[in-house]
């Protein structure tokens, strides 16, 4: 009984497997019969083309050069300049000495007239803000939201206080190291108000940054990072914190520390008293402080309108090089004649 049953399941399933198709729907999308478009690059088109790109892209590459030359920018580096002639050799020692005086005085000329508004950035260099240990020390959780303000998984050591059991907030190296130089500008004995108002991505204040999260045991450790945080106001507020946060791609970058909201005249002397609070000497970083104005296109930078004129006059290049090509060794279209295979048959014969 067992050999019949068994021979009558394989008869079954012998007439299912031929019942059985293996033949996929039918849909043009399957079937690859849907309509495309296969462009043919004739030479008449990518002249064209060529031509085109290098007629579009040098205007906006003069246009851009030329809005970036009317950028107004007044630099200052300061780090070395602040540094004690007594500390010359030793700037470790002024940098942490608590008791030694970090307040300097500079002066810095305007060359040409600034038109309000004045952005003042703080630059440093050597800096490597994208170190992806830095850009992971942080909770995205905790920022966000209080309840969650122990969240601290990823912020290691900036994680916990000392005793090891109320959280940071915020947590992590990259609020640990916040920027704590500060300047005061003076103009002709008035001070320059410097508005920090508005200074941080309105998505970033809204979206990353929670309007009910306060800070909490920040820089009370033995070891302070930069500076600190008012307790009373929300991080969604603290635009500072927010604008430094937002990590630089490069170890060169400057951040935006407030606005000058009044213009200034060709040849006026600026004071600035500068708190040099900032430690870049370990890393042998640097620090400035710059004055600019803007554009349409935003900052000075002249490598926008540089890349547009290049890539535009090597368009025209190449575009005046397959002319030539075209004019002095013409062949028809699809000719099968120049084909590899065609050529190499002709020379074995």
């Amino acid at each position: 009984m067992s050999i019949e049953h068994s021979s009558s399941f394989v008869a079954v399933l012998d007439i299912q497997s031929k019942n059985v198709s293996r033949k996929p729907n039918y849909s043009r999308f399957s079937q690859q019969e849907l309509h495309a478009w296969q462009p043919i690059l004739t030479p008449g088109w990518v002249i064209a083309i060529f031509t085109f790109i290098g007629l579009v892209f040098i205007p906006i590459g003069v246009a851009s050069l030329f809005a970036s030359e009317q950028v107004v920018e007044v630099p200052l580096r300061y780090d070395d300049q602040c540094l004690p002639s007594l500390y010359k050799d030793d700037a470790m020692t002024y940098i942490k000495g608590n008791r030694i005086s970090k307040t300097c005085t500079k002066k810095l000329t305007v060359k040409s007239k600034m038109k309000a508004p004045i952005y003042v950035y703080y630059q440093l260099s050597n800096f490597y803000q994208n170190h992806r240990h830095y850009v992971k020390s942080r909770d995205h959780k905790q920022l966000r939201s209080k309840a969650d303000e122990n969240d601290v998984g990823k912020c290691f050591p900036e994680d916990y206080t000392a005793n090891g059991y109320l959280p940071v907030v915020p947590c992590g190296l990259a609020a640990w190291s916040l920027f704590n130089d500060t300047y005061r500008f003076s103009n002709n004995n008035k001070d320059l108000v410097i508005n920090k108002k508005n200074i941080a991505w309105k998505s970033d204040q809204k979206a990353k940054f929670g309007s009910d999260v306060y800070p909490k045991n920040f820089q009370t450790g033995s070891l302070i990072g930069g500076a600190r945080l008012n307790e009373s106001i929300p991080l969604s507020e603290q635009e500072d914190l927010i604008v430094w946060m937002r990590t630089a791609a490069l170890p060169t970058f400057r951040k935006l520390y407030g606005k000058i909201e009044v213009d200034l005249e060709a040849n006026d002397e600026i004071t600035v008293v500068i708190e040099n609070n900032y430690n870049t000497y370990q890393f042998g970083g640097t620090k400035s402080v710059i004055l600019s104005t803007t554009t349409w296109i935003g900052g000075k930078n002249d490598f926008l309108g540089i890349a547009y004129i290049l890539i535009g006059g090597l368009s025209l290049v190449y575009s005046l090089v397959f002319l030539l090509m075209y004019l002095m060794k013409p062949r028809p279209l699809g000719d099968p004649r120049y084909l590899t295979w065609n050529k190499n048959s002709k020379c074995l014969n």
